[in-house]
């Protein structure tokens, strides 16, 4: 009987484990394919729950990859300025802006930002992220503990490395930039 409920909450367990990972699963469909990303829901709580909320009521759809950096990283999420979908799109003002919910508090931790991670924009006020955020092309240790990390690149990392780059004397600002085709929960 005993091993009887041993297996039971083993089995249990191992379904409510795999039930929680794929919550925190997201896809990132790109124009050269999809980009599996994993988030980090126990490292960063606020910022994957507003990565969520966005993503999942389609907010990340059209918006466009304003600054990219080769050998750095790619930002995008400007929900506001940034959806060329949008009346108020603007690329000038892109990366500017954010969403209409308020600025998260910092969720530094020591988690490194290696290549493939996902980390939250900010302005120079770490408490000021809202729905911007950028992926690592490389490591960048010198923003370690200061930007939120909140998730990883689990597949498709190829496609990231596709996204156009910017011009490097201007900050990486890009013209006729590429886009997020869709964000969503898997």
């Amino acid at each position: 009987m005993n091993k009887c409920i041993i297996n039971i909450l083993i089995l249990f367990f191992l379904i409510t484990n795999q039930s929680i990972a794929e919550e925190n699963i997201m896809i990132l469909k790109l124009k050269n394919g999809d980009v599996k990303i994993e988030l980090f829901q126990d490292v960063a709580p606020n910022h994957v729950k507003r990565i969520k909320e966005l993503a999942d009521n389609g907010k990340y759809d059209n918006v466009v990859f304003h600054r990219v950096i080769d050998g750095f990283m790619a930002q995008t999420g400007d929900v506001k300025f940034g959806n060329s979908d949008s009346s108020d799109y603007d690329l000038r003002r892109a990366g500017m802006g954010g969403s209409d919910l308020p600025d998260l508090k910092q969720e530094f931790s020591s988690l490194p930002h290696d290549r493939g991670t996902l980390s939250m924009a900010r302005s120079s006020d770490p408490d000021s992220a809202n729905s911007q955020f950028f992926i690592c092309f490389k490591p960048a240790p010198f923003l370690d503990r200061q930007y939120t990390v909140f998730g990883k690149v689990l597949e498709g990392m190829e496609f990231v490395d596709m996204i156009k780059r910017g011009d490097e004397n201007n900050n990486g600002s890009v013209s006729d930039p590429d886009k997020i085709i869709s964000f969503k929960s898997q």
